[in-house]
């Protein structure tokens, strides 16, 4: 599986300011989703809005392993400087 392929998927269907996808060896994967859609969510509700996209290419295991990151603008912006990026 390719990143950019989750990238698409992620920016068509959901409103996020930027997305990031690491992986070793294209079966799993680290989602970084970054969006002010996160504000008000519980930490499963912003799971579940990157599971649900994605779904297809988990039940298809072309996505073996996820793992996921949700920031709101601001918190990405602090974590960032805390990561030195």
């Amino acid at each position: 599986m390719n990143k950019q392929e989750i990238i698409d998927k992620l920016n068509s269907s959901l409103k996020l300011d930027d997305v990031h996808v690491l992986t070793d060896d294209g079966s799993h994967f680290q989602v970084i989703a970054v969006g002010e859609l996160f504000a008000d969510l519980t930490r499963v509700k912003k799971q579940q809005a990157i599971y649900a996209p994605l779904a297809e290419f988990i039940s298809d295991n072309r996505i073996h392993a996820l793992s996921i990151k949700t920031y709101t603008p601001t918190e990405w912006q602090r974590e960032r400087k805390l990561m030195g990026l």
